[in-house]
């Protein structure tokens, strides 16, 4: 590709981009030996094509439908385009024997208190649990997750930490995941409903793992009215107070946040501001202001990277 004049991104090395006059460009993404081209002249993109035929064997498969069981659905008269995983999940539901299952309308009950304790006591249970595929079902919904359900994200995460001893109790959660599943079979990712802007929203869940009393962060990352990247993930250390959860799940989104503004001023997509919300008036007002008080004083000091990033202007 850096023959043929492509530059290689620094933020992902598996993207390639060039630039032609008249604002034409071509993005080529790369997966193993899967291939993407993106691109305004079709032209162009087939001379891309011939070129790349001539220095390894590859099989043109037309205009992308389909890529790594996503599949791309495009209305180029509303400019929207859709990434499904329709058949993957009706596949996996199929394949552990839940397509006739009752659907549900959260992934995550209230009632379900995961714990580390709810697991098999004794050989004799354990052994019963060994039938039961609960890893196999978390494997397989955590490439939905990844892909393009991030309402699963929160609820995967959770029972992905219990995987090494689960019990009766956490292969309900997992049943209960397929049956949401069930009912949203059809929810998909949606792009061009909105301006091409970058917008991040993140919250916390205060000490919401049982046995370890640890907080859990959670972003979502929108870019032209779709998610482009989203996390819920266990805080690495124990929050001492409200203010200091929120404000650790802010720096974890601000990261994602730049990253990802980083990746589009690449592909040369330039916005004026980036934008972050936060429902923490405490944690907002740490982030803007350096003097530390009884709250903040204990958070751990890689936490406070925030402020030199609103310092210099990166958000």
């Amino acid at each position: 590709m850096c023959e043929h004049g492509y530059k290689k991104t620094t933020s992902d090395h598996c993207v390639f981009v060039k630039r032609f006059a008249n604002n034409d460009f071509i993005i080529l993404l790369l997966y193993v030996d899967n291939m993407l081209i993106v691109g305004k002249d079709i032209f162009m993109i087939n001379r891309l094509k011939k070129q790349l035929s001539e220095s390894f064997a590859m099989k043109d498969m037309g205009t992308a439908k389909q890529i790594l069981g996503i599949r791309i659905m495009c209305d180029r008269q509303e400019k929207k385009l859709w990434l499904s995983q329709e058949h993957y999940v009706k596949r996996m539901l199929q394949r552990f024997q839940m397509e006739n299952a009752k659907a549900v309308s959260t992934p995550l009950a209230t009632h379900f208190k995961l714990s580390a304790k709810q697991s098999p006591p004794n050989e004799t249970r354990k052994s019963d649990m060994q039938r039961v595929p609960c890893a196999s079902v978390v494997g397989s919904l955590m490439y939905a997750m990844v892909c393009t359900r991030p309402d699963i994200a929160h609820v995967v995460g959770t029972i992905s930490r219990l995987l090494s001893n689960p019990g009766r109790e956490h292969w309900n959660v997992v049943k209960r995941i397929l049956r949401y599943l069930r009912g949203t079979t059809c929810l998909m990712l949606c792009f061009g409903g909105d301006k091409p802007t970058l917008v991040g929203y993140t919250d916390f869940d205060m000490a919401g793992d049982i046995d370890s009393r640890r907080s859990t962060s959670g972003y979502m990352i929108k870019f032209a009215g779709g998610v482009v990247a989203w996390q819920s993930r266990l805080q690495k250390c124990v929050a001492l107070s409200t203010t200091e959860a929120e404000f650790i799940a802010i720096t974890e989104a601000c990261k994602e946040l730049l990253w990802v503004k980083k990746f589009l001023q690449e592909l040369s997509f330039v916005q004026d501001k980036y934008l972050l919300f936060c429902d923490s008036q405490s944690a907002i007002h740490l982030g803007k202001n350096s003097t530390f008080h009884s709250r903040s004083k204990n958070n751990d000091v890689r936490y406070h990277w925030i402020r030199d990033a609103l310092e210099a202007r990166l958000l």
